[in-house]
């Protein structure tokens, strides 16, 4: 008799938490919320921290904005924009714009290769003319040589270092400077003309100008891209085309 009640008064036991777990199961969000707002003091907490979120958002927009009016004003008034304008206006004067070279380490071969076309109708593409710079290098090693230092120790370079990094002009889209720039001037018998916001334009190869020989023109950017130095090429100045580029 006395199992019999047990099981009686446990059956009623589960029975009821059933029912309780189900009428919790099916409490609505806004049943929630009727019952919360009867907790004195927990409506006013809850308005309070959704005004945090609201201010905390309104506080992430202005911020935003402010960087947005940052990077306005760094357009307008950067040293990137500054070399840039220096660049057109003289330019401008001779008659001249820039033609955009891609920023992929063969700038300074593309722009020579824009040149080409534009003086003779011609070019002969990158990888000859990288192939001729690195000629002129390893065949004028004393000349060049001493022009040259290790990235990581500033030594000059050894010789077979010198060879490697022939290697990789030839072969490689290593990034070419005033060296490969005299070595492609000698490589093409022609005078280049590097015009730059700051000072004169620098003029390599003179000698060939002298001789009859054509003179290319490039524009030399120091800061128009974040991962360094930058070179263009010209072209005759055209309306249109210059408010393209703005």
């Amino acid at each position: 008799m006395k199992n019999y009640s047990q099981d009686i008064v446990r059956k009623k036991r589960n029975c009821r938490t059933s029912q309780l777990s189900e009428s919790i199961n099916h409490l609505s969000l806004s049943d929630n919320e009727d019952i919360l707002d009867e907790v004195p003091g927990l409506k006013q907490h809850r308005i309070s921290k959704a005004q945090k979120r609201r201010e905390k958002k309104a506080l992430q927009v202005k911020e935003r904005e402010l960087r947005i009016f940052e990077q306005e004003a760094e357009n307008v008034y950067g040293a990137r924009t500054i070399e840039l304008e220096t660049i057109k206006n003289i330019l401008k004067e001779r008659g001249l714009m820039i033609y955009e070279i891609p920023s992929d380490g063969n700038c300074l071969y593309c722009a020579i290769d824009h040149q080409l076309k534009m003086c003779h109708g011609n070019g002969l593409g990158v990888t000859e003319l990288r192939l001729k710079t690195s000629t002129v290098l390893r065949e004028n090693s004393n000349e060049y040589l001493p022009f040259l230092s290790h990235p990581d120790t500033g030594e000059m370079l050894t010789e077979s270092q010198f060879y490697n990094y022939c290697d990789q002009v030839a072969h490689t889209t290593a990034w070419g400077g005033q060296v490969e720039l005299r070595a492609l001037s000698e490589a093409l018998k022609c005078c280049v003309e590097v015009i730059q916001s700051e000072g004169p334009s620098m003029i390599v190869g003179e000698e060939y100008l002298k001789a009859g020989g054509s003179k290319l023109i490039l524009t030399y950017h120091r800061r128009m891209y974040s991962l360094g130095e930058h070179y263009n090429s010209v072209q005759p100045f055209c309306q249109d085309e210059e408010e393209k580029l703005e």
